[in-house]
Parts: structure tokens; sequence; C-alpha cells
């Protein structure tokens, strides 16, 4: 008898990562997605034209948008570690590890960490690649906002501000590279983990929501960050009660970025 009650009250394996963070309310969750939301929209809406008319430099509408999503970014990753250290107490790492959930993938129904595991990375990579690849899902944004479609339709601008510009090239991988780390941290690290209480097994779908219309920024993108942000970057985290899944896929769009980017600078 002594030994089924300690099975029965011992913590089941899919609640241990929950455990070590907080839950918030719906109203806390819309308020944090609108401290970062709110301030991107701005930045590219309103702060990114008015920089623009205050830099010199060869293209300064583009300039000042790499300009303010860096400050939009640095501040997004600022409000995380700002609400992890409110609820932790502290910023040693062991804590904002499991804050959020940067840890190694986990089965809940079986207690396996890592090895094989990994593995699952590649049919989300797949997915997300195709998802993107959709015509219909990610419509045309206005150049040069929409860099991968400036790239396609007015190249030759971006060959004039990349060409031999190095300090611009390195501001771009900046912030390339920073926005779905940053993006996935917050959404996938802080906000999930935190959303089971408010919405229960439709945490996932709320969380890819949020995501798209965060995109406040880049509008067009929202559909595409929706389904994306649910099927390989949401699911998964939950899934395997980690976020590593979700940086990767997110993230690895950028090397192809970069690469597309690269030859305009050494051209």
């Amino acid at each position: 008898m002594n030994r089924t009650a300690k099975i029965d009250q011992a913590p089941s394996p899919a609640a241990d990562r929950y455990a070590s963070v907080g839950q918030y309310s719906k109203a806390q969750v819309l308020g944090a997605w609108a401290a970062t939301a709110v301030p991107m929209g701005l930045l590219a809406w309103i702060g990114a034209p008015w920089l623009s008319h205050r830099l010199g430099g060869r293209d300064p509408l583009i300039e000042a948008l790499l300009i303010c999503f860096l400050i939009g970014l640095l501040w997004q990753l600022g409000l995380v570690l700002i609400l992890v250290r409110r609820e932790q107490k502290g910023l040693q790492w062991a804590r904002v590890r499991d804050a959020l959930w940067l840890r190694n993938l986990k089965d809940p129904k079986t207690g396996r960490i890592g090895g094989k595991l990994w593995w699952w990375t590649i049919p989300f990579v797949v997915v997300s690649a195709g998802l993107n690849a959709l015509p219909g899902l990610t419509p045309v944004g206005p150049v040069p906002r929409d860099l991968p479609h400036t790239l396609e339709l007015a190249r030759g601008r971006l060959e004039h501000l990349f060409n031999g510009n190095w300090a611009i090239f390195a501001l771009f991988v900046v912030v390339v590279f920073l926005a779905p780390l940053t993006e996935e941290l917050f959404f996938r690290g802080l906000l999930l983990p935190r959303m089971r209480t408010a919405f229960g097994r439709g945490d996932i779908f709320v969380n890819g929501f949020l995501f798209g219309v965060y995109h406040l920024h880049q509008p067009w993108s929202a559909p595409s960050s929706v389904v994306d942000g649910i099927i390989t970057q949401a699911y998964p985290a939950r899934r395997f009660q980690s976020t590593w899944i979700g940086i990767i896929t997110h993230t690895l769009p950028s090397f192809v970025i970069v690469g597309a980017v690269l030859p305009l600078v050494i051209s």
C-alpha cells in the first residue's frame, strides 16, 4: 500500500518541466504579447521612416529598418529576461534554462531524454520548408520591406546597398539571426509553457496565432507565421518540452537569406 501511494504521488514525466514555470492568465499572455508586438510595429512603420530622413548612406530606409528591428529585438530579449528574472528571482543559467525550456528533448510518455529524439528535427525542418514554399501562404510585401521578394523584384537596389558594405552586412546578419532566436525564446520559451492553464490543449493554436499577428512590422508574413508557428514550432515545443526544435526550424532560413545576400557584398 505504501509503495503504491508513493507511485501515485510521484510527478508524471509530462509535468516535470511545467513545474519549474509559473502560469499566466489570459490577460497576462495578451499583455506580454502587446509589450513586444506593439513596439515592433511602431518601430517599423513610424520609427524607420522617421530615422531614414536623418540617415545618410546608400539606402537610408533599409538601413533604418535594420536599426529599428535591432532595437525591437533587443527589447524583446530584454523583456524575456525581465519576466524570467521576476518569476525565477534571478538569472542564473540553470534557472533561465529551465524557465525557457532550453533543455534536451524529452518524451513525456516514456521519459526518454535526447538521443534518437533529435531525429524528429528533420521532419519538422522539412515541413517548415514546405510550408514556407507554398505560393499562396505568404503574399508579396512592399519593396524594400519584404527582403526575399526585394531580392527578386529589386535586386539592383540591394546590390547598391550591400556591395562592399561590410558594416551594413554585419548589421543585417545580426538582425537576421537574432530575430528567430528572440522570437522563439519569447513565444515558445516564455509564453507557451505558461499558457497551459489559461488555454488548455488549445495553447499551441493560440500561441501560433499570437505569433502570426505579432508580425505587425511585416503583416504579409502573418498567415505563414501562424501555420508554421503552430505546426513546426509550438507543437514540438510542447510535445518534447523543449524549445530547441522550434529554434532550429525557425533559424535555418536565416542561413539561406544570408547566403543569398553575401554574393551582393563581395560582387
